[in-house]
């Protein structure tokens, strides 16, 4: 059973929540199968979608152990799925710290007008590098942010070395977002150390930061409270990914899920949360659509402004996606 964890509270409900909002949902048997009930919005941008091919280069991270996706991973392969689930547009993120993965993404992006946007790689710890290499990003209209793999990096706090703190310079100067990629709760620290020396970077937190789908309520509770830090920084907003709850017949997992989802609505409101289902990696626990059921069922009552904030309207003003590319539905 997920416990309620201690966070502040609005004095009015956030954009886009109906007084309802915060009320676990009412279960079923099969409680994803649930749909919302008012009709689907027309725009849905996925924030965080991959694509890699390791005949291209190294992907440290990827291996056998990771059968399923040990190999080349294309968006061709997922369009009849995005197609399914109404996902109109999506934004690529860098799967490897390099290049070459960078330029893949790009050439993607050319031969496919759903691509609205490119988080690319650079050089964090090289800024001399990392300020050429970003210059020459920013020539493409597609180019939206940077990430580096900073949770796959032996030292935790990598990203507060000096080096590396002189490429988040460069990024804050240029108003380039940075996507954080946590490797579990105990990054929401560092992040909020990032944003402490860093007020003007508009820092995106991948993947909800990392909170414990198992039972752990010290960790939990950990979670919430560095996330409420991080959200008293204006220029932070939250991916709504990575929420894996692979088997869960008694759906304890969805319960947390849905906790946790309802906190960080709670303390960003639906104008600093973005949808992310963090293809091809959710298909080592979920099936491409449940990423979309679970954020139904964990924020069921929320009204269409809201749903528009949260699958579309955040992603396009973060990471400046021209709305010409989609047919935004503004309701």
């Amino acid at each position: 059973m997920f416990h309620a964890m201690t966070t502040p509270r609005p004095t009015r409900p956030p954009p886009g929540a109906s007084r309802a909002a915060h009320a676990d949902p009412a279960g079923s048997a099969n409680p994803l199968e649930l749909r919302m009930t008012h009709p689907p919005l027309k725009t849905i941008i996925d924030a965080h979608l991959h694509v890699w091919d390791p005949s291209r280069g190294v992907y440290p991270w990827l291996g056998d152990h990771l059968a399923p996706v040990n190999r080349a991973m294309t968006l061709p392969e997922v369009t009849p799925e995005l197609v399914d689930r109404g996902v109109e547009a999506v934004v690529l993120v860098q799967s490897a710290d390099d290049d070459f993965d960078t330029d893949l993404m790009f050439e993607t992006a050319r031969s496919d007008d759903r691509v609205v946007g490119v988080v690319g790689w650079v050089p964090m710890d090289a800024p001399a590098v990392a300020a050429n290499r970003l210059a020459r990003l920013r020539d493409d209209p597609l180019f939206v942010g940077v990430r580096n793999l900073i949770h796959e990096r032996e030292d935790p706090q990598w990203i507060l070395r000096p080096d590396v703190d002189a490429g988040l310079d460069l990024l804050e100067q240029a108003g380039v977002p940075f996507d954080f990629v946590a490797g579990g709760p105990a990054a929401l620290a560092t992040a909020a150390e990032v944003v402490r020396r860093h007020p003007g970077l508009h820092l995106i937190l991948d993947h909800l930061g990392a909170p414990p789908l198992q039972a752990d309520h010290d960790q939990a509770e950990r979670w919430s409270q560095d996330l409420a830090v991080l959200a008293g920084h204006p220029r932070v907003d939250v991916k709504l990914s990575g929420l894996y709850l692979g088997p869960d017949p008694a759906g304890d997992a969805l319960r947390r899920a849905g906790g946790y989802l309802r906190t960080a609505l709670e303390l960003f409101g639906t104008h600093r949360l973005m949808y992310g289902g963090d293809w091809p990696i959710c298909l080592l626990h979920e099936k491409y659509g449940r990423t979309l059921d679970i954020l139904r069922h964990g924020l069921a009552q929320l009204d269409d402004a809201g749903w528009h904030d949260i699958l579309a309207a955040t992603a396009m003003r973060v990471y400046g996606i021209d709305r010409s590319r989609i047919a935004v539905d503004d309701r």
